[in-house]
């Protein structure tokens, strides 16, 4: 389910995805299908993982690769659900034929 409200979307951000919404910081990004389907993929991950598991794995891997890069957004970009999702983002039956947790491959 899609809502918008500019008010949980972090500053920043566009949008998050938090099982089972979408939550879009503006009207105008409800017509962005890439945008769109990159976040799906993060509804299809957070199910795999029984949702609580994606978050708890979701924080500990960005807080390693923080460790590493030591910059925030090279942390975010490089955490295997995101590169998962930024890599497929544009293929719109991805879903389709994704296996099951495909995100491992990107660790």
């Amino acid at each position: 389910m899609i809502i918008v409200s500019k008010y949980i979307v972090p500053k920043g951000y566009v949008d998050i995805t938090l099982f089972p919404f979408i939550f879009l910081k503006s009207q105008k990004f409800k017509n962005d299908s890439v945008l769109l389907n990159h976040e799906r993929i993060h509804l299809k991950q957070q199910l795999e993982l029984f949702i609580v598991f994606f978050y708890i794995f979701y924080g500990i891997e960005w807080f390693i690769k923080f460790i590493k890069y030591r910059n925030i957004y090279s942390a975010y970009k490089n955490i295997s659900f995101e590169r998962e999702a930024y890599t497929h983002e544009k293929d719109m039956d991805y879903l389709k034929k994704r296996s099951f947790w495909m995100f491992i491959s990107y660790l």
